[in-house]
This record gives structure tokens, C-alpha cells and sequence, in this order.
């Protein structure tokens, strides 16, 4: 069997599927990639038995066929020619000859029959459709506040949240929550599910820009996404995510809004000095004005002073800066509001006239 095909046109669905293929894994095969061939389509499938992620392009077939070979090698190969190349892949029974140019490479192939494909789960599902972008943009919002193997499983992910007319997405590692809603074209009832962080770092990388759709199906064991040519299966994380309206305060009285470009570079410079450990800084709010202060071990002390308009009460309270330069970063609106009820409370960052983002840091004692 052989394929000719355009090197540009095989690098984009090999880079977007061997991005979820690990290098040590326990099956030799999980390695590998799938690779189909059928009425000139071209499909290709990568799995780690927690996510999956398929894709075809079209090109010239003569045969139907089915094959797995090295994800990451068949890559480097890929990636290492020139653009505009022409390959000729020949698949026989238990090799892979690819030949571009002068180069030839002799792959060993590993038994589709023995690929472990994920079925996609078509029981009890919760449909939702949103423009890509626009599901990008939301998940950009609160995916930096995931946790990161914390042994509080549930929260090393994204929550889904379907409510009636609403998607709420939430993130939380214990010290910071982010909260981000968006309005559904129809009431598509309630559910709720968590997505490991694994397939929501992959979703951002792989949706586009634009107004195309994303379709998202929802069940008890997996989540499906579907857009542009991609399909991505996930298992959903099996627990309890914590109740955060509990979390996000209401009523925070002392509250000043607040140019936000103009914060992060005075937060970053200020971070500079900050406790490489524990990266703490004194936020100092008084009439008129914003302070903030770091130290570190070696004595040494960075001050940033901004002029706000403030009329509440003095608040003297410490935060992780990594955790306020982090939604300064990911939220890409002009202007947002900062609220604290007292020197010993968690704030509240909001944007302004809109209900539908709330971000929590806890404080720190510095």
C-alpha cells in the first residue's frame, strides 16, 4: 500500500494527535499512533486510555488499510524535512517505509488489531453548541486555576456545570477559584462533570479562532468534543467538586477599579523581590491609593505605589503574587474591579458590568 502525500499536509494532524501520546507509558502500543486508510481519507488516532483525539485529512488512496507506528518518531521525520516535500509512505505487514527527497526511513509497526480505540459513550448525553472561539476565550479564563496532581483528585480539573440556559466552567486548587459562565442557546437541563486538566490543555491548543463551531456531548463517564475535523474523547474525573458558590464572596464593601494592564507591570516589577518560595506580597489599599510591598530572605524590599480612586476602609493583606499576576495575565479586559471585605478576607476580582466571570485568592500571612 502506498500513500503520496504533501509533507505540510501530514505535519498539522500528526503535531495535533501526538501531542497526548506520553513517553513512558506501560503499553508499548500507546506510543504508537493509529493510522487508517479508507476512500481517500486519511485518518489518524492517539490515545493515552484517559483521552483520545482523531483526525482525517483527505488524499489519494488505491486500498484500504490499518496500521499503528511511532507517534513521535513518524513526527521528527515529518517535521525534520523541508517544506513543500513530497513523501511516499509504503505500509507493509510489519513496517513503515517513508521516503522523501533522499531520505529513506524503515519504521517497525505495531498490530492495529490490538490498538485500544475509547467507543464513544452515546448514553444519557447533554448536547451544548459554541462558536470555537469563543469556548477558547472561557476555558483561557480559568484553566490557569486548575490544581496540578493534588491528591484531592476532583480538583486537577475543569468543572462543566450545564445549568438550565447557562455553562459554568469553574477551576479551583484550593488557594484561588475562577468562575466563568456563559449563556446556552437553549435550556439543555442540568449536569455536572469534570474534565481532567490533561484534556483541557489539549482543547485550548487544538481549537481555532474563529466562529466555527465546537460540539460538546456529556455524559456520566466521558465528554466528547467535536470541531473542524477533530474529535477528542476524555474520561470525566469520578467525584465530588467542591460547592463553590460557598466560595465567591457577596457584599465585599471595600471595592476600586482598576486599569489592569497598568497593575501587572507594577505587580511584576514588585514580584522581583518577592520570597522565591512563597512569592507572598502586602497589598496596602488607603484612600486614594494602592501599595504593594515584597521582601525576601536576603532583606531586600521592592515597593510599587498607584493612585486609585478608593473610599473604603484602610485593608493591610497579604497574597501569593503568582496568583493576582495570573488573572491579570488571562483576562483580557481593559478594566477590573478589585473587592476585599476586610484585612484578613479573600478578594474578589471581577469585571465590570458583567456578572458572568469572578475570580477568589485567599490570603496569605506575610
Amino acid at each position: 500500500m502506498n500513500i503520496e502525500i504533501d509533507r505540510d499536509t501530514l505535519l498539522d494532524p500528526l503535531s495535533n494527535v501526538a501531542g497526548i501520546v506520553e513517553r513512558k507509558l506501560s503499553l508499548p502500543i500507546l506510543s504508537n499512533i493509529l493510522l487508517e486508510g479508507s476512500k481517500d481519507n486519511l485518518r489518524f488516532t492517539a490515545t493515552d486510555l484517559e483521552m483520545q483525539v482523531s483526525l482525517s485529512v483527505r488524499t489519494k488512496l488505491e486500498d484500504t488499510f490499518e496500521t499503528t507506528i511511532s507517534a513521535r518518531k513518524i513526527l521528527d521525520i515529518t517535521r525534520a524535512l523541508p517544506e513543500k516535500t513530497k513523501l511516499n509512505i509504503q505500509i507493509n505487514d510489519t513496517t513503515v517505509l517513508v521516503k522523501a527527497l533522499k531520505s529513506k526511513f524503515n519504521l517497525q509497526t505495531l498490530a492495529a488489531k490490538d490498538y485500544p480505540i475509547m467507543k464513544k459513550d452515546e448514553e444519557e448525553n447533554t448536547f451544548v453548541k459554541l462558536k470555537q472561539k469563543e469556548f477558547k476565550d472561557i476555558l483561557k479564563q480559568v484553566d490557569f486555576s486548575m490544581a496540578q496532581q493534588d491528591i484531592r483528585y476532583y480538583l486537577n480539573g475543569l468543572l462543566f456545570e450545564v445549568d438550565n440556559q447557562k455553562l459554568n466552567i469553574v477551576g479551583t486548587d484550593g488557594h484561588r477559584l475562577s468562575f466563568t459562565s456563559i449563556k446556552l442557546q437553549k435550556d439543555f437541563g442540568k449536569i455536572q462533570t469534570i474534565i481532567p486538566r490533561k484534556t483541557i490543555l489539549e482543547l485550548v491548543k487544538l481549537l481555532g479562532d474563529g466562529d466555527d463551531d465546537i460540539e460538546i456531548n456529556i455524559s456520566k463517564t466521558q465528554a466528547h468534543f467535536h470541531f473542524n475535523n477533530i474529535d477528542l474523547i476524555t474520561k470525566v474525573i469520578d467525584g465530588k467538586f467542591p460547592d463553590y458558590s460557598r466560595v465567591i464572596p457577596v457584599g465585599h464593601p471595600n471595592i476600586f477599579e482598576i486599569d489592569r494592564q497598568t497593575l501587572l507591570t507594577a505587580m511584576q516589577r514588585a514580584s522581583i523581590l518577592s520570597n522565591e518560595k512563597y512569592r507572598g506580597i502586602r497589598v496596602v489599599i488607603t484612600k486614594n491609593n494602592l501599595k504593594m510591598i515584597s521582601t525576601n530572605s536576603e532583606q531586600e524590599q521592592a515597593e510599587e505605589e498607584m493612585e486609585i480612586k478608593y473610599q473604603g476602609e484602610d485593608i493591610d493583606v497579604g497574597f501569593n503574587v503568582t496568583y493576582l499576576i495570573d488573572v491579570l495575565n488571562n483576562i483580557q479586559f481593559d478594566k477590573l474591579n478589585f473587592a476585599f471585605k476586610d484585612s484578613s478576607s479573600s478578594c474578589l476580582v471581577t469585571i465590570p458590568n458583567n456578572e458572568d466571570y469572578k475570580y477568589v485568592v485567599m490570603p496569605m500571612r506575610i
